[in-house]
């Protein structure tokens, strides 16, 4: 039996006035993720553990089977273990957003959703010119960076994400805790350098964002987590465009599967996806594909992009997976968001998503669509338990 995880990163919502109180889910035109609801098991699956918070980190984790209570450190450090960063004794890892503060406000924790290129010069040279010492800053995937710091392990500093306030003011909003003061200084003087960046001056000509500083949250040290394979018994692979993803396959030794065009926002390249999914199962077990975009368009608040996301995951990845599955006879197909990332709220919840779990050999009770909706009333698990249902013998 092969297997497949497929994660449309918060593609759960909640009913919308401006597509008839439907959510996406429920208005998007998604064929394939409805036969899985249809011919499967439907249920509703709990990503986040009482008491954590509703970040993909968390949330991913659950999914691949990770039990976040055990072994969540912080989302940073995941996100370090794909760049291929090692942390010393009392060194922690922040992300940093490279973002956009006007008036007080957060303007973009995106910065226009830079992209990698731009964001890699305005790091890069802010790296040396820094000047604060045991600070470390490494340039990531477009908005999405990390720093290093010495001394604070023993306490990470706590932050609110910057996607989590949007349009609100940002002084309400600093680190807590007995290293705060590194932060505010990081983050104090890359408010000092960053207007002078040509790359900078040049956004603000073309009437794009600019990089108006660094905000760091997500601190932690290094996780430690059990083989993937030695927990269920195959080997495999994860597709993702983000690094946060990429870094649990890398501590769960599962390969990484790189997609050319994958940029993690709505421009992704479906078709790539799917075609590397399908590659990946001609010569393994599994394979987790994982798409940012329809969490993005959570957070612009963009209905009309989260719609569209979700169709071309539905029809550029999972129907190539489908097809392949009803040729072989051998496919077994887990599809659930990792968490909510509803429109009207432009952030992360903890509302439980629903689940299908599709193939040869699993227990059925058909749902009428794959919606948060029709999930109500089925089963509800919790969502480390789903990769053991899956391959369940």
């Amino acid at each position: 039996m092969r297997y497949a995880i497929l994660i449309p990163d918060g593609a759960a919502d909640r009913p919308h006035p401006a597509i008839d109180g439907k959510t996406a889910l429920e208005a998007a035109d998604i064929p394939n993720m409805n036969r899985l609801a249809r011919e499967g098991r439907l249920g509703l699956a709990e990503t986040v553990p009482a008491g954590m918070k509703p970040g993909s980190d968390v949330a991913n984790l659950s999914v691949l089977g990770y039990d976040p209570a055990d072994v969540y450190t912080g989302r940073a450090p995941l996100e370090a273990a794909s760049m291929g960063l090692t942390l010393e004794e009392g060194e922690a890892v922040f992300r940093a957003n490279t973002v956009t503060v006007e008036d007080g406000m957060m303007k973009d924790y995106s910065a226009g959703h830079i992209t990698t290129p731009e964001s890699h010069a305005i790091v890069s040279r802010l790296a040396k010119d820094l000047g604060i010492g045991g600070v470390k800053l490494h340039p990531g995937i477009q908005y999405r960076h990390a720093c290093i710091i010495s001394g604070v392990a023993d306490e990470i500093p706590g932050r609110t994400p910057p996607h989590d306030i949007t349009g609100k003011a940002v002084d309400e909003h600093h680190p807590q805790g007995r290293h705060a003061a590194i932060i505010e200084e990081i983050e104090k003087r890359s408010r000092e350098l960053l207007p002078a960046y040509e790359e900078n001056i040049r956004r603000v000509s073309e009437g794009k964002n600019p990089v108006t500083q660094l905000w760091l949250w997500g601190g932690g040290v290094m996780p430690s987590l059990r083989k993937f394979s030695e927990l269920y018994g195959i080997k495999g692979g994860l597709i993702s465009a983000v690094d946060l993803l990429k870094g649990i396959a890398v501590l769960a030794g599962l390969e990484v599967i790189d997609v050319p065009g994958a940029t993690g926002y709505y421009d992704t390249n479906y078709k790539g996806k799917g075609e590397a999914a399908l590659e990946c199962l001609s010569r393994s077990d599994f394979v987790a594909i994982h798409v940012e975009a329809p969490d993005e368009a959570g957070h612009n608040g963009d209905l009309e992009n989260k719609i569209k996301a979700l169709e071309n995951i539905d029809r550029h990845i999972l129907g190539p997976l489908l097809e392949e599955a009803d040729r072989s006879g051998d496919i077994r197909i887990l599809c659930l968001p990792d968490h909510p990332t509803p429109i009207e709220i432009r952030t992360h919840s903890s509302d439980p998503v629903p689940f299908a779990l599709w193939g040869p050999g699993l227990e059925k009770s058909s749902g009428a669509a794959f919606t948060e909706k029709a999930a109500v009333g089925k089963e509800r698990v919790k969502a480390t338990k789903l990769v053991g249902m899956l391959t369940a013998k």
